[in-house]
């Protein structure tokens, strides 16, 4: 007879096995969720595809090539593209991308700045019912319809300051049969707060109105995005509501992961995706240190700006509304007509200033991320950075708005030791905030490895040294200085973390450098440390950072959050490695010299290459109009402006090339 103790260690071993095949069961279960939901997925596909395309042996549709011109709607997509928007050429991508959406595909573009990206979803809205653009600025909605006026294309917006008639008016025309609005713009917050707004959709879908949905910006839904915005993410039931209406979706940003995330976001899980090369060889980048006092700051900015861009149009980005409004007043000081351009100003104000810019009334704005996204002005000749950008994403994003007509711009970025801390602080609290700022913080410390490459390497696209061409600072005019062992000076600044945390009292970035230079209480004692200059100082203060033998520690008050320096997880390790640093010994005047010198060099360059690229363009766009007037205009368009540029008019549009068409479903193409 088994004993008590024999029981009870059977009783463990019986509930032992239960909770394993417990365990066994709910993976099974959640598999077989997973694998329920997929079988959903493919079914409504099917179901979709066959409503839509209705597709048979005979179609050949299916083994059409995207960039095809034998489409049911290619003769009427060219008239329209010549007529309405003057173009006889497209640029990489933009057919595919079209011909996808008018066969009611869903469809994700990867496109860079300037690239033409709305045009993609303009054209195609002509063609059919009311396409929904969702755009994230109200700035951006606002230059996309003062363009759309110009060329006498029916387009709405609806947003917060819509009047109640425009409101009654557009919700009709949703609805009509006879609807004139081929465009309406609506922000992401239109979708996920009002539900009046979404009714009225429903019945724009039920009765055949609702052509397609263009998502502005899309990796804005994803977390892993540089953009994340919590309203995209509702965007999903766009797919769900309307599911015979195609999407897509536009962004000059979009990494792998991103890009897989906000596809399974949007519900799109089938979507095509579309990528065009991301090098624009007219934009020449350059990062420089910034100046320590702000006056400094401005003064060397002007100079560049006066002695290279006079009366040119560009935009100056600033770390605040603040920040932009005193950049302006100086730069007004200066010389250089100027206004800001915030979210905290009025909205007619923000539309004053946009439209004075445009129309090259002013010559700069300075303005925060508020301002940017698709401007439609194609010659602006510079983007300054008078702040870190946030992310690798945002600095290419904001960097590419220069130059969108083809001719040389330049790209330049101050780098300023505070303004890591200001940004970081900012930050902290994203899901991504800090690992993006990282990835910036190496872009702007890098001095050996070309601009280019490391833009490239970041969003996955294959490099090489030719598609540089020396056009940015490190390839033209490097100045790396030499690499210098700081072992010794990190291992010196980790002690005096130390010293500040045993005395609870904690060290800024500033106050560290301070202390590095042999001043204040925590001072140090080292000679060799004492003596070295401050933008050295930083350089490895910032090396120690991206390395982890430096950590931030924020903190919270009342009224802003501080960034305090501790010893990182890797600062044990400092006394086993060998730590070396590149520090530049060029002055910041011999620097600004050498970066006019090397942009006008460029510049030769660059108009040497579109001049020979330009003959062949027009010989192109003549070749490709189909009648003897329309070649006379195009020549005499070409022939009347004396720029480099192989872009002016937009009919010869050759800036990109593909590297990659995917479908990421091929058994269903």
């Amino acid at each position: 007879m088994a004993s008590l103790q024999d029981l009870k260690e059977e009783l463990g071993s019986v509930t032992a096995s239960m909770s394993s095949i417990q365990k066994k069961v709910d993976d099974l279960l959640e598999r077989q969720e997973r694998l329920q939901s997929r079988k959903e997925q493919i079914e409504t596909e099917i179901k979709r595809r066959e409503n839509v395309y209705e597709f048979s042996s005979s179609d050949g549709i299916s083994a059409k090539s995207w960039d095809a011109t034998d489409f049911a709607w290619s003769s009427t997509l060219t008239d329209t593209l010549r007529e309405k928007f003057g173009i006889v050429e497209l640029r990489a991508m933009q057919l595919e991308a079209m011909n996808a959406t008018l066969s009611k595909r869903d469809v994700i573009l990867i496109m860079p700045t300037g690239g033409g990206k709305s045009l993609c979803y303009q054209a195609p809205a002509l063609l059919g019912n009311m396409t929904l653009v969702v755009s994230p600025l109200i700035s951006l909605i606002e230059d996309q319809l003062i363009s759309l006026k110009n060329l006498g294309i029916c387009a709405a917006k609806l947003t917060s300051t819509s009047t109640k008639d425009e409101v009654k008016l557009i919700h009709q025309q949703m609805v009509s049969r006879t609807s004139e609005f081929k465009l309406l713009y609506v922000t992401p917050e239109k979708i996920s707060k009002s539900k009046r707004f979404m009714a009225q959709l429903e019945k724009c879908y039920k009765a055949g109105n609702l052509s397609r949905i263009a998502i502005d910006e899309v990796h804005c839904a994803s977390q892993w995005g540089n953009d994340f915005r919590p309203d995209y993410k509702i965007l999903g039931i766009l797919k769900t509501q309307f599911p015979n209406t195609p999407i897509l979706g536009l962004t000059a940003t979009s990494t792998e992961k991103v890009t897989l995330d906000t596809k399974k976001i949007l519900n799109i899980p089938f979507s095509m995706l579309f990528k065009s090369k991301l090098n624009r060889e007219n934009l020449f980048y350059s990062v420089k240190t910034k100046p320590h006092s702000f006056d400094g700051a401005i003064e060397d900015m002007s100079g560049i700006v006066k002695s290279l861009f006079s009366k040119q149009s560009g935009i100056v980005y600033c770390f605040s509304c603040k920040n932009c409004e005193e950049v302006s007043t100086a730069l007004n000081k200066q010389g250089i007509r100027s206004a800001s351009y915030h979210a905290k100003m009025e909205d007619l104000q923000r539309h004053r200033v946009h439209k004075s810019w445009l129309e090259n009334e002013i010559e700069v704005i300075c303005a925060t991320v508020a301002f940017g996204m698709g401007i439609n002005k194609s010659d602006v000749r510079f983007v300054i950075h008078f702040a870190l950008s946030k992310s690798i994403e945002n600095y290419y994003q904001e960097s590419g708005r220069a130059g969108r007509d083809g001719r040389p711009a330049m790209c330049l970025l101050y780098y300023g030791f505070a303004d890591i801390f200001k940004q970081s602080t900012m930050v902290m609290t994203e899901h991504t905030g800090l690992h993006n700022l990282r990835k910036m913080l190496e872009y702007c410390q890098n001095s050996t490895r070309c601009r280019r490459s490391v833009l490239f390497s970041h969003f996955g696209n294959e490099w090489t040294q030719e598609l540089c061409n020396r056009s940015c600072d490190v390839c033209r005019d490097s100045d790396a200085g030499n690499a210098v062992s700081v072992s010794r000076y990190c291992t010196e600044l980790v002690s005096i973390l130390q010293k500040s945390t045993k005395s609870n009292e904690r060290l800024t970035g500033a106050k560290l450098l301070e202390a590095a230079a042999g001043r204040g209480k925590l001072k140090t004692s080292d000679a060799e440390m004492k003596a070295l200059p401050s933008e050295s100082a930083q350089r490895v203060i910032v090396f120690m950072l991206l390395k982890d033998y430096l950590k931030e520690d924020f903190h919270f008050t009342p009224y802003s959050t501080i960034s305090y320096l501790l010893p990182g997880p890797r600062a044990s390790l400092l006394s086993k490695s060998d730590a070396k640093v590149h520090l530049p010994e060029t002055s910041m005047e011999i620097s600004s010299n050498s970066l006019r010198l090397s942009f006008a060099e460029f510049c030769e360059t660059v108009s040497e290459a579109n001049g020979k690229a330009r003959a062949s363009g027009v010989k192109r766009s003549l070749s490709a109009c189909p009648s003897s007037s329309d070649a006379k205009k195009i020549k005499g368009r070409h022939s009347a402006d004396n720029s480099d540029s192989i872009d002016l008019t937009r009919e010869c549009q050759n800036e990109s090339s593909p590297i990659v068409v995917e479908d990421s479903d091929d058994d269903f193409v």
